[in-house]
């Protein structure tokens, strides 16, 4: 995988945890955690694909290219 991809993984799952973060404060996912105790499948999908996207970023991005 080429640094661009990297670059483009890690801005993206930052995104989408940014996105998530902002889902988990929304009234109809305070009202669904207020009886239930957990987060919305929606938000919790988004927040585990943008921790998976942010680490595979970071991974790239910092890992050592072989010649």
């Amino acid at each position: 995988m080429s640094r661009q991809a990297g670059l483009v993984l890690l801005v993206a799952g930052i995104g989408l945890l940014m996105w998530g973060y902002n889902l988990s404060g929304s009234f109809s996912s305070r009202f669904y955690r207020t009886f239930t105790g957990s987060l919305t499948d929606k938000t919790a999908v988004i927040l585990i694909c943008g921790s998976i996207c942010t680490a595979l970023g970071l991974f790239n991005l910092l890992r050592r290219v072989k010649k």
